[in-house]
């Protein structure tokens, strides 16, 4: 007979225990954005895992961090290591999970988030005592493209509900804590129509705004006109439409996509 602590089952070897199952992790309701859940298995490592994601792309500012980071801590026996890395999405968070991840271990236990779109991942612990203090963990930081995968090495004394909790969570916090970060700002691509008289002017407010991207097409069907389209921070479309027109000193359209 299996032992049991406090009605919830421990850790033991996959090969003695049966798969968790997962709960649903609440998420923030978004206004005019419809929220799904779905439960999926990930082919990698055989175990249910949670979805909870959202369909906005709204333009703006994160945080993210620069590099992989580990931490390592030992409780009560039990061997933790918390790896964290910068991912883009779904599946640079799946390469980063088959990178890290110790199939010698008792578990790999993980979260990401990706803008409003989170996974976790208790594999095999009690359901909720791992992935979904990780992806706490992630939302407290205020960092975004992230992934954590916690690997346990049973080390023979159970921690309880609340310990295994305060362990994942712990240590998935103290990572993120010691990991360098960077802000990232979202690109707006957008495109401006303007005789070729003007391109001068228009390249040196480019240049100036730092835009990215720049291309221009002679195909629109207007003689003596071109098409350049770039993309430019989010938070200084404005400021470069104003500074494009005034030193053109004419009515330009600028077009978003």
């Amino acid at each position: 007979k299996r032992e049991r602590e406090k009605g919830v089952r421990e850790s033991y070897p996959r090969n003695q225990m049966p798969v968790a199952s997962s709960s649903l992790i609440p998420c923030q309701k978004l206004n005019h954005h419809r929220l799904y859940a779905s439960l999926f298995v990930n082919a990698g490592a055989k175990r249910p895992m949670v979805t909870a994601s959202s369909s906005s792309n709204n333009p703006g500012a994160f945080t993210t961090i620069k590099e992989r980071v580990t931490f390592e801590r030992v409780i009560k026996k039990s061997r933790f290591i918390a790896i964290a890395g910068p991912i883009s999405d779904e599946r640079s968070a799946y390469s980063f999970l088959s990178e890290v991840r110790d199939p010698r271990a008792t578990h790999n236990c993980w979260a990401y988030k990706v803008g409003d779109q989170y996974r976790s991942n208790d594999d095999g612990e009690p359901s909720g005592t791992a992935g979904k203090p990780i992806h706490s963990a992630i939302v407290s930081s205020g960092i975004d493209r992230v992934m954590v995968v916690v690997i346990r090495h049973f080390g023979g004394i159970k921690l309880g509900t609340g310990g295994l909790v305060r362990a994942y969570g712990g240590v998935a916090a103290e990572c993120l804590r010691n990991a360098p970060t960077c802000l990232v700002k979202s690109k707006v691509p957008m495109g401006v129509e303007v005789s070729f008289d003007l391109l001068g002017v228009l390249y040196h407010q480019l240049q100036s705004f730092q835009v990215e991207d720049i291309k221009q097409d002679y195909d629109t069907g207007k003689d003596g006109t071109t098409m350049v389209t770039f993309k430019v921070d989010f938070d200084r479309v404005e400021s470069l439409e104003d500074a494009v027109k005034a030193n053109c000193s004419r009515d330009i359209v600028f077009y978003k996509r």
